[in-house]
């Protein structure tokens, strides 16, 4: 009896080790490595709108232990159009990879250009191992010390703040794997976040100077002699077309907007009131035909007065708006 007892526990304990062996194994292979990431910009230059890139430079270190996960040839940057390693060098000490990178990209990216150019602008950097999803390696950002370089400078923006995070990012596709019970795969990604807030007030006046002046110019016809009235009529229509060019000239500078922007908001506005001066000198122009000289000349000063006023508060609302959001 006590060796069917014996032989019994002993066939009860493999048992027991035979099943726990491959639950074991397959908990250790669910638990992803951890790859810890962190960046350093030294430069970003050649914001291009027109183009939706701009370039950035940086130094991109990573620490992990599995030697399969190959950065130097695996690496991922989804939103660019370019990435040139300009430098790198690998240490493999103490059963650990610290792999060091110097970055040269080329980024695509969508520009906000509602309040341009009292604009805001997000950049966006992010990295991918492009073999190995979020089931065998996860990132962890490296927050120590600062992650770019104060003396570095953007011409005409400001840096407001850089923020850097990890996540999942989701593919609704099995990238041809026939294996997956459907199509869908997660990677883990380390993401770099520059927000950029533009110093406006030079721009803007290099931009739309032009098309006050053409408004001035139209707004001085009030104070022409009624006998000229045909110079009146001349130079309004002139302004008007001045301002539609300088509209085409910035436009070009520009992305593509389904929205309505404050460049068209500003033109529109001075567009509007040009065209109010032209319907103001028409209706000037009957009264003299009247023979009401005295009641024109009224006229035509208590419009300069109410049209001048409008438009400066018009143009002060909206441009605090935009200077403000």
């Amino acid at each position: 009896m006590l060796k069917y007892f014996v032989r019994q526990v002993i066939i009860s304990v493999c048992l027991t080790v035979f099943i726990l062996i491959p639950t074991l194994s397959k908990a250790q292979k669910i638990a992803p490595d951890t790859v810890t990431t962190g960046v350093y910009i030294t430069s970003i230059h050649d914001i291009n709108f027109k183009d939706k890139e701009y370039n950035v430079n940086m130094w991109l270190w990573l620490k992990y232990k599995n030697k399969k996960f190959d950065f130097l040839h695996n690496l991922e940057v989804p939103q660019a159009k370019s990435v040139t390693t300009s430098f790198s060098t690998v240490d493999s000490s103490d059963n650990k990879i610290y792999l060091l990178m110097k970055l040269q990209c080329v980024m695509k990216d969508s520009w906000a250009i509602d309040n341009f150019p009292f604009d805001r602008q997000k950049l966006r950097f992010s990295i991918e191992n492009s073999q190995f999803d979020s089931k065998s390696l996860v990132f962890k950002a490296d927050t120590l010390g600062k992650n770019f370089d104060p003396r570095f400078t953007l011409r005409g923006w400001n840096i407001d703040s850089l923020d850097i995070s990890t996540g999942i990012k989701t593919y609704e596709t099995g990238f041809g794997d026939a294996s997956l019970a459907k199509p869908h795969t997660e990677y883990s990604n380390f993401k770099v976040r520059l927000q950029i807030d533009r110093d406006a007030m030079g721009l803007f006046w290099k931009m739309f100077l032009g098309m006050y002046v053409a408004f001035l110019i139209s707004y001085m016809c009030f104070y022409i002699h009624t006998d000229s009235i045909d110079s009146r009529f001349g130079l309004s229509v002139g302004a008007l077309f001045a301002v539609i060019g300088n509209k085409y000239i910035i436009d070009s500078a520009l992305p593509e907007s389904t929205t309505f922007t404050l460049v068209d908001t500003l033109h529109g506005t001075t567009l509007l009131f040009i065209l109010t001066v032209i319907i103001c000198t028409s209706y000037s122009l009957r009264l003299i035909k009247r023979e009401k000289v005295e009641q024109a000349k009224r006229f035509d000063f208590w419009c300069a007065q109410v049209l001048l006023a409008t438009y400066l508060v018009v143009n002060c609302y909206f441009i605090y708006g935009a200077s403000r959001h």
